[in-house]
């Protein structure tokens, strides 16, 4: 058995510029797992760096409202909802609240450097306004 705290997981800058937990991991603990397991959070009124992923993802909402975009396609999203990120697709999350965004992030297979393309500029649609959901 393997319980881990949030608390005593080292914070990181990931390459989207998220704020990145990895809670498991098959590369970095004995456990046999296909997927990675980790928290994230995006600041109020950042946005997180256009990516894509070699593999399939979800993200899981803990707390506060986003704007979330995969492709062309955006969609508000709130704590308790669950997004499904199909492989090689371009994707992005806003904080247009006033509270740290806050989510899981589910990757399968587990995530790696190699999987991950980052474009390092936002796109102009992520800067875009976008009026905060009441």
């Amino acid at each position: 058995m393997l319980v881990r705290a949030l608390k005593d997981c080292r914070e990181t800058i990931a390459g989207d510029r998220s704020v990145l937990r990895e809670l498991l991991h098959p590369g970095k603990t004995k456990l046999k797992l296909r997927y990675s397991l980790a928290h994230a959070t995006v600041a109020p009124g950042r946005v997180t760096l256009p990516h894509r992923l070699r593999t399939s993802e979800v993200y899981y909402i803990l707390a506060g409202r986003g704007i979330i975009s995969i492709n062309d396609e955006q969609q508000p999203v709130r704590a308790g909802q669950a997004v499904y990120i199909p492989p090689n697709s371009l994707q992005y999350i806003r904080n247009p609240g006033r509270t740290r965004l806050k989510f899981l992030c589910i990757v399968d297979p587990a995530w790696t450097k190699a999987d991950e393309i980052v474009e390092h500029r936002p796109r102009r649609s992520a800067l875009s306004a976008i009026r905060d959901p009441q």
